[in-house]
């Protein structure tokens, strides 16, 4: 890759003007600004400043001993200390010709692999999937595809909701109130049904109320009954988690739920306890400031009516229960034990930054021996088209299962509109695809911290900042080659003569930049702008360069951009969880 030669050379001279320099801060990026060059530095303004030494006399000493004159036509100075890198086109054409080959597709593997643990998704058992799942659950799984495919071990966990004061309704609905046909045919919905009824019945019977109690009780001490019927309910939920799951091409390498941390709650508050961190107040233990923090930036702090006040985060409850904060610190004690991960990524809404905030800071102060960048990324919400929360027309919370029906449903009337042609079986396959596809990628496509407004309209248009659109792009391109009887010469020189054939090639060049930058910030949407960007680029150089037509070294040259862009389109929603089809 073109811009990892210039950066490996520009950190070799760095090292020899400054011994001490810390290499990793020198990075070399696409210029914002084309008329300046292709790729830029602004690192030696930063190491300059560190030193307190003029940044343009610093990279006066740099480029004076920096060769670059097999790559670049000039290497300029500008502004405070900027280099600029204007790329000569043989360099660009060497970097497509390797590309062709399989040397690379413009992304390079980690030279510095490390482990991360992804939790996302985290269903609640007894309860069906919804919309509200459906950022996490792709948000994460783009994420983690991400760090794979740039060389990183990942660990998937999918967190379930599996224990807690609802199995003490749900015990009693079952007990009493179960209709096992409808079990049998709907499971998730005859479960609903049971614990939404007895619910409703502990609000205004306390006599309800304390049985669930009990039955809840029977299950945190083992009662046989009890486990059996729970592990009944975790059985026909994880089903369906499958289901879903399976539709969406989504896996986990761990389901480890709530109830697996269990048996480790109570030695995490003795331990939290003995050594200060938490303390009793008003029955129950949780865990205060420790001062150590300004009070804007210590989330055990709050402001109210101008003075900061205690805002203690609880561990254990005043009749021996415990809450999220206890399981999630058992749980971080658990994979960093395991695991012995340098990072841990929990995907969630954006209500849960006080938790993760807690969290975070509670378990730096019980472990703080443990070095591991933990990151809560976290998302808005998904909207109507009039601004408020997706539900349904009732006021219910959309069923991802009826979400997904509804987009190949939707997908599937596009797809038999645009190919009659094709069989059912066929445009019923391609509704799928399409249909999933344009979920994902509208999903992912919004800066993940916005809220943003789902539109069916939208979403499956063949135009625009869409996955058919992308998946459209492919297919076009996989035509070529179909329609001209041939594929490209593994072998073929890259001529870029034409302005188009340099835009294309130029973009494809930051296919590998974009992807660590998705890495480092959690952020797919970088990705997605991308993708629909080099699919643009192809559409003009399309449009302005012909292909099959043109002359045997041009055509030969042409050729190998399609598939250079075609391999690029198809990987990069690869990592998106976006499949691609041959023929639309």
């Amino acid at each position: 890759m073109l811009h990892k030669t210039i950066e490996k050379r520009l950190r070799e001279t760095v090292t020899q003007v400054l011994p001490e320099a810390n290499l990793n801060l020198v990075q070399v990026r696409p210029c914002p600004d084309p008329k300046f060059g292709d790729y830029q530095t602004t690192s030696l303004m930063m190491l300059a400043k560190e030193r307190k030494m003029n940044p343009r006399q610093l990279a006066t000493d740099v480029l004076a001993k920096l060769d670059l004159g097999d790559l670049c036509e000039k290497v300029e100075i500008a502004g405070a200390g900027f280099l600029n890198f204007r790329v000569k086109t043989a360099a660009f054409e060497t970097s497509l010709e390797a590309a062709n080959r399989g040397e690379h597709l413009f992304f390079e593997k980690t030279t510095q692999p490390h482990t991360a643990v992804i939790d996302f998704s985290s269903p609640n058992v007894a309860k069906p999937m919804h919309v509200g799942h459906i950022r996490s659950t792709i948000l994460g799984d783009a994420l983690a595809r991400t760090l794979r495919l740039l060389g990183h071990q990942v660990i998937t966990d999918n967190h379930i909701g599996d224990w807690g004061t609802q199995f003490g309704m749900l015990l009693v609905g079952w007990k009493n109130d179960l209709n096992r046909e409808a079990l049998a045919a709907d499971p998730i919905a005859e479960m609903e049904r049971i614990y939404k009824k007895v619910s409703s019945q502990c609000k205004e019977d306390p006599g309800v109320l304390e049985a669930a109690r009990l039955e809840l009780v029977q299950l945190q001490q083992g009662g046989v009954e009890n486990r059996e019927i729970w592990e009944e309910m975790i059985k026909l939920s994880q089903k369906q988690f499958n289901s879903i799951y399976g539709r969406l091409g989504i896996r986990f390498d761990h389901t480890l739920g709530e109830s697996f941390y269990n048996p480790r709650l109570q030695k995490v508050v003795d331990e939290l306890m003995a050594r200060g961190i938490a303390r009793e107040s008003e029955g129950a233990k949780a865990i205060f400031s420790d001062g150590k923090l300004p009070p804007k930036e210590d989330p055990f702090l709050i402001n109210r009516d101008g003075e900061w006040q205690p805002n203690p985060a609880l561990v254990q409850k005043s009749d021996g229960g415990f809450n999220y904060t206890t399981t999630d610190l058992a749980t971080l004690q658990y994979r960093t034990e395991r695991w012995h991960p340098e990072a841990i990524v929990y995907v969630t809404d954006g209500r849960q930054q006080l938790h993760f905030q807690q969290l975070f800071g509670a378990f730096q102060r019980w472990h703080p021996e443990v070095k591991v960048k933990l990151a809560h990324v976290w998302f808005g919400s998904i909207l109507r088209e009039d601004g408020k929360p997706f539900k349904t027309r009732s006021g219910e919370t959309v069923k991802l299962a009826d979400l997904l029906d509804e987009a190949e449903e939707r997908a599937l009337k596009v797809v038999s509109e645009k190919s009659s042609e094709l069989s059912e079986a066929q445009r019923k396959e391609i509704a799928r695809i399409v249909g999933v596809g344009a979920v994902k990628y509208a999903d992912l496509l919004p800066n993940r911290q916005s809220d943003y407004v789902f539109s069916w309209d939208k979403m499956l248009a063949l135009n625009g900042t869409t996955a058919p659109y992308l998946q459209y792009a492919y297919a076009r391109i996989r035509s070529i080659f179909r329609k001209g009887e041939t594929g490209a010469d593994r072998e073929a020189k890259v001529l870029l003569r034409a302005p188009h054939e340099l835009a294309l090639a130029k973009h494809l060049m930051t296919f590998g930049i974009t992807l660590e930058g998705v890495a480092e910030e959690y952020r797919p949407n970088f990705l997605c702008s991308y993708l629909y960007e080099l699919a643009d680029a192809f559409t003009g150089f399309y449009e302005n360069c012909p292909v099959l037509k043109a002359e045997p070294a041009d055509r030969a040259s042409r050729l190998v951009l399609c598939e250079l862009t075609a391999r690029v389109l198809k990987q990069g929603l690869e990592v998106l969880g976006i499949d691609v089809l041959e023929q639309m």
